[in-house]
């Protein structure tokens, strides 16, 4: 019988009284790409949180290598060769730090080390562990500095750096431009060819498809299924992660009446295609791409913030060019920004303010702020929402990260629009919050239009009526939400093919 890398056998964890693992057994194979797929709230990052040494289980056991292996912390794990990069980009870097010191850190460490460090050799040293991941940036760059998805490469080169015998790479390619991605799946190739085990956590389609030898299926806090035959049955696995097949959604999807915001031939680069798209109101359409495929650049374009190369936009029928955030508001165009952590919580404001802080004016008396209304306000919008707290006057830090989502959704939700933009309104939540979210989203949209900027399909069919994918600043393929034609789909967002599968006429 082959021993496995790591092996996981009948894990429970509790936290008070809720079960979050739920007699977890998995195991990790030598020179294995192990997929492990959840939805939000599924238990993975629990799952690895205790591989990693930073809980404990309740019940059950780890095994590597045949041993017996219980790290007491996240260093111990590291020095047993087991390492994990996490989805947190600043968990693996060290910000004020150049590149050259962040990618040697645990090196310098090392009592062996010494007192004194020979600049030279660790610029030298560092240089090679960038090559070997194809890392092109200075070494003496702070890495506060860098790109989000240079900071992304610089972690996972620095877990590399470390030798694992056993890698987790958790959503890896959240942050990474497609060519970045082939990177490091190159990466993953060799260190799959050396027999390092590795348990890859993603739900991503694109990054399934290219690395894994096996898929598990997590759903609820256990286990809901194993993949391993080839060739691998992917809409099963998505099955099983889900608990329903991808396409089935328990809302009709609606044509929408009426063109809100009309594009026509806009260009976003000199080398991408114009893009003619008309969404009407009460639709909520979703524009679904990887990172680099210009829906992020189109988002900054209807809001305001940059300017399309060439062609119009209307609202209403009406010309639109918004030259700032403050047009676009006026002219009843909303956004919610992704990252609420750096774009959009204010720490020390409490609930209310947070949620009313753009319409300040509407709750104020000559120069005085009516705390009675934007407390009135809120409350209903945490009623409507579902946000768990105490009062409206909580301070915001004292919220969970998928009650923070509520109240940033909820702060664009309590005034009247014409067009809603939101930027990845399920990202770090849970599935409830995801389910609250994107039920408010929905019963509110008559009156607008919504349009949902996101990556991620399951997230896409959940709430929206129309998915519209983009690459390379064009638009690819347009499909009604009802029966799905997945593979097309798929086809559409991976650049394969071009599909007009199930198209919006």
């Amino acid at each position: 019988m082959p021993v496995h890398a790591l092996e996981v056998r009948g894990l429970l964890k509790n936290f008070g009284k809720n079960r979050v693992l739920k007699g977890i057994d998995l195991s990790l194979s030598h020179g294995t790409v192990t997929v492990l797929m959840g939805a939000n709230g599924a238990g993975k990052s629990t799952l690895v949180k205790i591989i990693c040494g930073y809980h404990s289980a309740d019940e059950g056991e780890l095994i590597k290598a045949g041993q017996a292996f219980s790290p007491e912390t996240a260093a111990d794990a590291i020095a047993k060769g087991v390492v994990t990069v996490h989805q947190s980009i600043d968990d693996g870097v060290i910000p004020d730090l150049d590149v050259a010191n962040n990618l040697l850190l645990d090196r310098l460490a090392e009592p062996r080390s010494g007192f004194f460090v020979r600049e030279g050799k660790l610029r030298k040293d560092a240089q090679q562990v960038a090559d070997s991941m194809g890392i092109d940036v200075d070494m003496k760059a702070r890495v506060a500095d860098l790109s989000v998805a240079d900071r992304q490469m610089i972690a996972i080169a620095r877990a590399m750096a470390r030798k694992p015998e056993v890698l987790i790479l958790d959503e890896p390619t959240s942050s990474l431009s497609a060519t970045e991605a082939s990177r490091l799946f190159a990466l993953i190739d060799r260190l799959r060819d050396a027999g390092v085990a590795i348990l890859y956590i993603s739900h991503r389609m694109s990054d399934i498809r290219r690395i894994a030898d096996r898929i598990l299926c997590m759903r609820d806090g256990a286990i809901s299924g194993v993949f391993e035959d080839k060739p691998l049955d992917y809409e099963a696995a998505v099955t099983a992660m889900l608990g329903h097949r991808m396409n089935e959604v328990d809302f009709t999807a609606q044509v929408g009446n009426g063109p809100v915001l009309e594009l026509k031939d806009v260009k976003l680069t000199p080398t991408a295609e114009a893009i003619n798209l008309t969404c009407r109101d009460g639709e909520v359409v979703a524009l679904i791409g990887l990172l680099g495929s210009g829906k992020s650049r189109l988002a900054e374009v209807i809001y305001g913030i940059s300017r399309a190369l060439s062609g119009e936009m209307l609202i209403d029928g009406t010309e639109y060019r918004p030259a700032s955030v403050e047009q676009a508001v006026q002219r009843g165009v909303f956004m919610s920004p992704k990252d609420r952590g750096s774009n959009a919580v204010i720490p020390a404001f409490d609930i209310t303010n947070n949620m009313t802080l753009p319409f300040f004016a509407k709750f104020s008396k000559g120069s005085f702020l009516s705390d009675n209304r934007s407390r009135a306000r809120s409350r209903e919008m945490n009623q409507q929402l579902g946000v768990v707290c105490q009062s409206e006057t909580d301070e915001i830090g004292t919220l969970s990260g998928g009650n923070q989502q509520k109240v940033m959704i909820a702060r664009w939700l309590m005034e009247p629009c014409r067009v809603l933009l939101l930027d990845e309104p399920f990202q770090g939540v849970d599935i409830g919050a995801r389910r609250d979210i994107g039920k408010h989203i929905r019963t509110s949209a008559p009156g607008r239009t919504t349009i949902v900027f996101m990556a991620e399909i399951d997230e896409a069919i959940e709430i929206a009526d129309r998915i519209v994918v983009m690459s390379e600043g064009s638009i690819k393929g347009e499909h009604i939400n009802k029966n799905i034609e997945l593979s097309a789909l798929i086809s559409d967002i991976s650049g394969s093919q071009v599909s007009t599968a199930g198209q919006n006429p």
